[in-house]
């Protein structure tokens, strides 16, 4: 028996090829994108590597990772029953290696959504999407990319991108109370309407449209939690000194595209203290990222259960976020040892500017 397993899949090809080249070993040479294409698709779940976390509280524990191999390129709906099949099968694998608890990593989360009863069952394994600690880090990011930018939530228009969704309308209802101004923005115009309705005796005002240039304009805040990528457009629309936290998978918006003045950064990841192992090593394929130790929170939040022996569904996955649990997740993880990373993107640390300099050089 383990104490967890991380389901994962590659965001890129070029990281699907990574993994393959990895799993082949060195004395092959690396795969090429084009046979990763034709491969992919035929393979099936399988685990990638053993996992040991510290705490930093000075316990282990023990977990594997399993790639449901979803590629890339089939994200969308065309692709929903194809990808729902791979991730029960990759579910039905863990189950196999006796996981006490399974996190949902990536897109296999958002496949899921208010969906989890459709994993296979056992009593001795239970499924969270790891949401909750998802948010938690959003928010965590969001205030200290403020605190480097000299601004407060109090006194920002907080725009938030697939709004409806679990991870987004759990961000939304933990800033409520806490921004100057609540934008909301989805595709579904219904449910969106309905979600926005929640806020109506806050005092704080709030304003939902399915049409995202209709806000940005209005926006100093960003968190893009849509599983879709943003136009480009809309990052010309925001104005200076924006900051962007983009917590989509894929990632929303190419860092390049920052608004002037203003930053981009990745949301919703976590970095673990004491210490992250792989057997065979392939964290830097995995997350090829430019600081050590550092993970989704969807996956974090399974090893930091499994660290304080709670193997329960504590992520759902059916808008049920509320602060309340977004607290109480942090102060588990935290009381681990894993919290919030330095910003950074795709193209390395993020200085987030403070506007007034910016605007004024």
């Amino acid at each position: 028996m383990v104490d967890f397993a991380l389901i994962v899949h590659s965001e890129t090809w070029a990281g699907a090829a990574a993994v393959i080249s990895a799993l082949r070993g060195p004395e092959l040479p690396p795969i090429s994108i084009e046979d990763v294409r034709e491969i992919v698709p035929w393979i099936p779940p399988r685990a990638l590597c053993r996992v040991t976390v510290e705490s930093a509280k000075g316990q282990r524990v023990h977990g594997i990772c399993i790639d449901c191999f979803i590629p890339p390129d089939r994200l969308g709906g065309p692709f929903l029953r194809e990808n729902l099949a791979r991730v029960r099968e990759a579910a039905a694998y863990a189950i196999r290696e006796r996981a006490r608890i399974v996190s949902l990593g990536g897109f296999s989360s958002i496949l899921l959504e208010g969906r989890m009863d459709i994993l296979p069952q056992h009593p001795e394994t239970a499924f969270t999407t790891g949401n909750t600690l998802t948010v938690a880090l959003i928010i965590r990011g969001l205030e200290r990319a403020l605190e480097f930018a000299g601004r407060t939530l109090g006194e920002s228009n907080v725009l938030i991108v697939g709004a409806s969704g679990d991870v987004g309308s759990g961000c939304a209802r933990c800033l409520a109370p806490r921004v100057g101004k609540l934008l909301l923005c989805a595709r579904n115009s219904d449910r969106l309407h309905r979600f926005a309705s929640e806020f109506s005796g806050l005092g704080v005002p709030v304003e939902a449209d399915t049409d995202l240039l209709n806000l940005t304009p209005k926006a100093d805040v960003v968190i893009c939690a849509a599983s879709a990528t943003g136009p480009i457009g809309m990052m010309r629309s925001l104005p200076p000194g924006a900051i962007v936290c983009d917590a989509g998978y894929p990632k929303n918006f190419p860092p390049a595209f920052a608004p002037p003045g203003g930053a981009v950064f990745f949301g919703g990841l976590a970095q673990a203290s004491a210490g992250i192992r792989l057997d065979p090593d392939l964290l830097a394929v995995i997350y090829p990222y430019p600081l050590p130790n550092v993970a989704h929170a969807c996956l974090m939040e399974g090893i930091t259960l499994a660290m304080e022996r709670r193997f329960e569904p504590f992520s759902q996955g059916r808008g049920s976020i509320t602060p309340e649990r977004v607290d109480e997740i942090w102060r588990i993880a935290d009381s681990h040892g894993i919290g919030l990373p330095p910003l950074f993107n795709g193209e390395g640390l993020v200085s987030v500017p403070r506007m007034a300099q910016e605007l004024s050089s």
